[in-house]
């Protein structure tokens, strides 16, 4: 927990240094709004994604028009130096700023792969500063999922972090 607590913060540092646009309150509730209805229509098909590879859940994000902006990797157990894990942010350092300070809820899923992520992971997160890109669409794209889990997509306001 205390990892995954760190790159996220480590993720939210990186995604502030790339923002230079001002955002407001009602800027995050309008992408937030948007965003989660999407979001919840994927949700209740997800597990037709286990056992397949990532390539086919991201084309069904583009085909809702959901673009991951940056994302996170972690361990599937603590603890442990093998990743297994990514978490995949939709919005930028503002906006997650703007839902930090409001107290408000900020969507992201949770993939879990079935097999270890390869240990080039860290050098191209450094590489990239863990901003989603086409190399990272690539390099996930065979691998198969084992789990979705998806966080945040209750209401900007809801305290419930479940799905």
């Amino acid at each position: 927990m205390k990892s995954t607590i760190l790159k996220t913060v480590l993720l939210l540092n990186i995604l502030f240094i790339f923002n230079c646009k001002a955002q407001t309150t009602t800027d995050y509730i309008n992408f937030y709004n948007t965003l989660v209805p999407k979001l919840n229509s994927i949700i209740p098909n997800k597990t037709q994604f286990y056992g397949q590879p990532f390539s086919n859940f991201y084309n069904e994000l583009q085909s809702k028009n959901i673009n991951i902006v940056g994302f996170i990797h972690d361990t599937k157990i603590k603890p442990s130096t093998k990743y297994y894990v990514i978490g995949l942010f939709f919005c930028d350092k503002g906006m997650l700023n703007i839902a930090s300070e409001n107290s408000y809820q900020y969507p992201w899923a949770k993939i879990t792969f079935v097999n270890e992520i390869p240990n080039q992971i860290e050098d191209m997160v450094r590489q990239y500063n863990a901003q989603w890109n086409p190399t990272f669409t690539q390099f996930f794209a065979n691998m198969k999922i084992e789990k979705i889990e998806f966080t945040g997509v209750k209401g900007y306001n809801v305290e419930d972090y479940s799905e």
